[in-house]
């Protein structure tokens, strides 16, 4: 099993229309396109859309370094409103790999290159190796 593979099962980010782009160790990229779907009552993307976008390149770049890994906590600002239309992205990088924990930054910008949040997570890293391969 390939690392898409692996992340096609994540059946909530797939049904809302997230696709995973890259991945390399400590670094991941997904995108999603903004449909009628994806917007909240005031005709903006909705913040949890934006969550589970920059969560999926989160759970990429975590599990890339071959140890299956979960998130502790994660923290986003929302600092540009998005829209139908918008072609949203989320980059991981790493900040710090440890033995049982790893640091990232995800940056969601749109299209433009326009910076439209910063999601921050901790996560952990189990014994158990990944199902997959990059």
């Amino acid at each position: 099993m390939d690392v898409h593979d692996f992340f096609d099962l994540d059946r909530f980010a797939k049904k809302n229309g997230i696709r995973l782009v890259d991945v390399r160790p400590g670094y991941a990229k997904t995108e999603m396109e903004i449909t009628m779907e994806h917007l909240n009552a005031g005709n903006r993307t909705q913040g949890g859309a934006i969550f589970t976008l920059a969560d999926l390149a989160l759970a990429a770049a975590c599990n890339s370094q071959g140890k299956l890994a979960f998130s502790l906590s994660s923290n986003i600002t929302f600092v540009r409103a998005s829209g139908i239309g918008d072609t949203l992205y989320a980059v991981a990088n790493e900040r710090y790999l440890g033995n049982s924990t790893g640091c990232y930054q995800i940056d969601i910008t749109n299209q433009h290159g326009d910076l439209i949040a910063i999601f921050e997570s901790s996560v952990y890293r189990t014994e158990k190796k990944n199902p997959f391969t990059l």
